[in-house]
């Protein structure tokens, strides 16, 4: 995993655990890697990790077992979703608009565009 420097690493790791939700790698009750797997796999500090279990957990994407470690919760994929829905919808999108003005660039551009990705 490549870190950019526009966001916080934790936030990029917890993004990275949400992507792996939404492709379904990781479903409800999978154990997640350890904070220090974890941490070493991706060659972070364990703290750094251990703060975006944190965050993740808190937004009910995450359990933790006592002795066990981490688990997707049961509605992970449904909260995982519902928070990318709303930052594309209030970040991402408005931005793309935002570019097409100052690019003046059509919506039939775009479109004829889209066919190549």
């Amino acid at each position: 995993m490549e870190f950019t420097a526009d966001k916080a690493i934790y936030l990029q790791i917890a993004d990275y655990i949400g992507d792996r939700i939404l492709r379904q790698e990781w479903t409800a009750h999978d154990k997640i890697p350890s904070v220090r797997e974890l941490s070493a796999s991706l060659m972070v500090n364990p703290n750094t990790v251990a703060r975006a279990y944190e965050q993740l957990e808190n937004n009910g994407v995450i359990y933790s077992k006592r002795g066990i470690g981490f688990s997707v919760s049961e509605t992970a994929l449904e909260k995982v979703s519902a928070a990318r829905r709303e930052t594309f919808l209030k970040v991402d999108l408005p931005n793309f608009y935002k570019k097409m003005r100052q690019l003046d660039l059509s919506w039939e551009q775009v479109t004829e565009f889209s066919k190549y990705i």
